[in-house]
């Protein structure tokens, strides 16, 4: 192939590659959207017209305003006269707040055992890896129903119980790539040197497997959003008077007919913000696969 031949061709790779690192109009719509659930749960204080508990029995069931209903309400008031925009904006807050604590403990938790179980190995490890077969194969709906209906439900046990939802991911994934870190040279060379595992571990291992997890969380995020939902609209997450997604998408549930505005507007953000953050999860994790290539024509 002659150079005024590959010329031409190396730019059009280059442009493909150039191109496949852009995300695209899907995923930038997704990021602010992301972005403005994330002012909305930072500024709620400041956002809401209303407290999300202030009630007023003779502004029951208000129309929105965008509606020609009550100009004071520009999404309506529920059954006791609550304005919905403003428990919308705290209900937010909320959902975000726990599915954030709840991603921490459960990375922390997870990656923690899979250090543990790959640097152990023997009986430490089959331990470890009994308790994660035993997370994956049971449902963890009826764990968390289980353990809340068992110790009586409160804030600080809620956080707890949506935080290790998924842990068992974090730790056989770290245990796989640690035990193939710890096979390779460089972690081989530092480990001869004397330094201490933990250093090694923290260092220089865990910065290598960092991508990796990271990714990871995104694609957990939306799972805890869906788990407060479904365990707040059972009754066994938020309790009132304070206000989740979940909360509010149950108490709705009795007004679809007559006042939809009450839950509806709740279960489109649920919606937008899952699907936003798995799309969002999906493509960084093709941005930050390493064995990913640009198919070259």
């Amino acid at each position: 192939m002659s150079i005024e031949q590959s010329a031409p061709a190396a730019k059009a790779g280059w442009l493909r590659i150039r191109m496949a690192g852009r995300p695209r109009l899907i995923i930038i719509l997704c990021m602010a959207w992301l972005a403005f659930v994330l002012i909305v749960a930072i500024g709620a204080d400041h956002l809401a017209p209303y407290s999300y508990t202030a009630q007023s029995l003779l502004s029951r069931l208000k129309a929105p305003a965008v509606l020609g209903g009550d100009p004071r309400f520009l999404l309506g008031s529920d059954g006791l006269g609550r304005d919905v925009l403003s428990r919308l904006i705290y209900a937010t807050r909320m959902s975000v707040l726990i599915a954030i604590v709840g991603s921490l403990i459960g990375a922390t938790f997870g990656t923690l055992m899979g250090f543990l179980a790959a640097h152990f190995r023997g009986i430490v490890e089959d331990v470890i890896m009994v308790f994660v077969d035993f997370q994956a194969s049971m449902p963890f709906l009826i764990i968390a129903l289980a353990v809340l209906a068992f110790f009586g439900n409160n804030f600080e046990l809620f956080l707890v119980v949506v935080g290790l939802y998924g842990w068992e991911v974090y730790a056989r994934l770290t245990r796989s790539l640690v035990l193939q870190a710890k096979g390779q040279g460089y972690a081989f060379a530092i480990g001869t040197l004397g330094v201490h595992p933990v250093r090694i571990y923290a260092r220089h291992i865990l910065p290598n497997i960092l991508s990796v997890l990271i990714v990871q969380v995104t694609l957990n995020f939306p799972e805890l959003i869906l788990l407060e939902t479904s365990l707040s609209f059972l009754g066994l997450g938020i309790q009132p008077p304070q206000t989740s997604l979940g909360l509010m998408l149950g108490e709705g549930r009795n007004y679809l007919a007559t006042a939809w505005w009450t839950g509806v507007p709740a279960g489109i953000v649920i919606f937008l913000t899952t699907l936003s953050i798995s799309l969002c999860g999906d493509w960084l994790r093709d941005k930050l696969d390493p064995t990913l290539k640009v198919a070259e024509s």
